[in-house]
């Protein structure tokens, strides 16, 4: 084990040329970043997920209720052990061939099992509430640490001057302000992260998934090798969107279609602006040209550097969804009537509805109309739920 600890923190891996992490011991003069710091975002991250159970409890609760936002979740599908080993054991979208094979066996028509599957899935998605509280969280969060870091950043002079970030790099002192900004923000990122397998399953978990792996990585590299200057400059850029979609969210849920509109577009400017213009003229400016003219290229400069390129890969596949959302939006709806957050004619939703769940549970005999199948289809059409097609603004 000392061994493995020993080629993992390699000093020339981590450090630039003629640096020990014996310089970079605390002193009386001067305190640095020390990686057993990050140590304390495990527990942080736990209490963070506590407070928010509290939090969506005691506060976002009665706010929704406030709101009147429904309570109820989707209907139940009727119980029947045998789709339900289908659901369970083989596919939860069976195709037709299975659909008449099942239709079949059970005496029911098609249109009947098809519903059945639908009510079926529907049952495991949470209710409109669930997702008005976690949006609510989140917002108050990002709303939060959003305005610690601004308040803290506009004060330092590599808000303005970003080759500060390598001035005498890496002898740079640690704040008590950049030290709990990113505790705090690691805390919050390792909630996240353990929090999606228990939150509501979207449709980019695998591209969220990557997302939290990359973003903790850039704090915890950032930090450990004391590039904390750039690397609370990153933080803060991305926390300005996240606040804008939380609450555009929470309109939507809500149902103040105006307010979500505006929320929506505002998010949109503010999200393609900041993460396909400033983040790369801003910050891969400097993390890559002025650190090279200044500090020079080492081993986890590379590492660092690459895992704020890929950052950057999964912005522009954003706001492509970003953007592929509006237009959606705007050419399915009427001119000055648009919902970019709601599911438009023929789409998808996360949560499928229909006014077929609404119908009496099936009956035990067979319907075999070709003309009221063409009818059940039809209705199948008219969903009501949240874009799947647009995956980000239902995330991130």
């Amino acid at each position: 084990m000392a061994g493995i600890l020993a080629w993992f923190w390699n000093e020339r891996f981590w450090l630039p040329h003629n640096v020990t992490w014996a310089d970079l011991k605390n002193t009386d003069e001067a305190t640095f970043p020390q990686a057993e710091d990050l140590y304390l975002a495990c527990p942080l991250a736990f209490c963070i997920f506590m407070i928010r159970l509290v939090f969506e409890r005691c506060i976002a609760r009665p706010c929704a209720m406030g709101l009147k936002i429904q309570t109820n979740g989707p209907q139940k599908a009727q119980p029947n052990a045998i789709l339900e080993k289908v659901f369970t054991a083989i596919t939860k979208h069976p195709d037709e061939k299975r659909l008449e094979g099942l239709s079949k066996q059970l005496d029911w028509d098609v249109r009947t099992i098809q519903r059945w599957f639908r009510q079926r899935r529907n049952q495991e998605k949470p209710s409109t509430l669930a997702r008005f509280c976690e949006s609510m969280w989140r917002f108050t969060f990002y709303l939060y640490i959003f305005t610690y870091g601004v308040r803290f950043l506009k004060k330092t002079t590599w808000l303005w001057n970003t080759k500060e970030c390598w001035y005498n790099y890496p002898y740079q002192p640690l704040t008590v302000d950049i030290h709990y900004y990113y505790i705090l923000e690691l805390s919050f990122y390792l909630s996240l992260f353990f929090s999606q397998f228990t939150d509501i399953r979207r449709k980019d978990f695998l591209i969220m998934f990557l997302h939290h792996v990359a973003t903790i990585s850039l704090i915890t590299f950032s930090y450990v090798n004391n590039m904390a200057r750039v690397g609370a400059l990153v933080m803060c850029l991305h926390d300005a969107a996240d606040v804008l979609i939380e609450a555009a969210k929470m309109a939507n849920y809500a149902k103040c279609q105006i307010l979500c509109n505006l929320l929506f577009a505002m998010f949109a400017i503010i999200f393609i602006s900041s993460r396909l213009a400033v983040y790369p003229v801003w910050i891969l400016n400097t993390t890559l040209f002025e650190s090279w003219e200044i500090v020079g290229p080492y081993p986890s400069w590379w590492v660092f550097n690459l895992l704020l390129i890929s950052l950057q890969l999964l912005h522009s596949f954003w706001s492509y969804l970003i953007v592929k959302t509006a237009c959606r939006a705007i050419s399915k709806g009427k001119v000055g009537k648009w919902n970019p957050l709601h599911v438009s004619k023929d789409d998808r939703s996360d949560i499928e509805s229909s006014s077929d769940e609404e119908e009496t549970p099936p009956a035990n005999h067979k319907q075999h109309s070709s003309s009221g199948t063409a009818n059940g289809t039809n209705k199948n059409h008219g969903t009501n739920g949240y874009l799947t097609g647009a995956t980000y603004t239902d995330e991130h």
